[in-house]
């Protein structure tokens, strides 16, 4: 099965990238970063979300990303769905930071349970069966409209359309250039339909993931 090792985001300043996932996130081996002046503009087609167990959590990650230089996109608050926020990095990456519990059951942390990666899709259905091709398996599906697929690497990765994908984060839809992320696995190189690129994980890296 093709697992998500990591995600790779280029940026312009690596040292800046570095230091705010360090300071916001204390993030590492799932999200990494390396230089590009790829031209971009707009919603780059994907979000990154790391769900946690408690709102204290939330809140104490969405101040420390706040006072490393993001900027909100819509403050923490609360709603049906449970307690979140979401901002937008120095580099321009969109971040989602909730979790599905609406009250505090234990000591504050700044424990993250898990990082996940939404794809925006033009066609939800036609991009799920290209990842299923390509070794990945459905683990949730909703019709034309989301798609969760198993993961026992560091990161989850799901299939959202695109306009949705904006909506929830809460920018707009319209968006050009490069992507600035690429995915790295344990298979070959390939590019999806929406022009996310894959490549292989180092075998350095990948042997310093697994060992985590």
């Amino acid at each position: 099965m093709t697992n998500l090792q990591s995600v790779v985001l280029e940026v312009s300043d690596v040292a800046a990238a570095e230091r705010f996932l360090s300071e916001a996130f204390g993030l590492d081996g799932q999200v990494t970063v390396r230089e590009s002046g790829a031209e971009t503009s707009g919603f780059r087609g994907f979000t990154l979300s790391l769900t946690v167990a408690q709102p204290s959590t939330v809140t104490s990650l969405f101040e420390s990303a706040v006072a490393a230089g993001a900027t909100v996109v819509k403050p923490v608050t609360k709603s049906i769905w449970g307690y979140g926020g979401t901002l937008q990095a120095p580099d321009g990456t969109i971040w989602k930071i909730a979790t599905s519990a609406k009250k505090d059951t234990g000591p504050a942390t700044r424990a993250i349970d898990s990082v996940v990666l939404l794809l925006g899709c033009a066609d939800v259905a036609a991009s799920k069966k290209f990842y299923v091709d390509h070794g990945l398996t459905v683990a949730k599906s909703f019709g034309r409209k989301y798609v969760e697929f198993e993961a026992t690497g560091p990161v989850k990765l799901g299939l959202y359309g695109r306009k949705a994908l904006a909506k929830d984060a809460g920018v707009p839809v319209d968006g050009s250039g490069s992507h600035r992320i690429t995915l790295s696995a344990d298979a070959g190189s390939f590019t999806d339909p929406d022009g996310f690129a894959w490549e292989p994980v180092p075998s350095s890296i990948d042997g310093g993931l697994a060992s985590r």
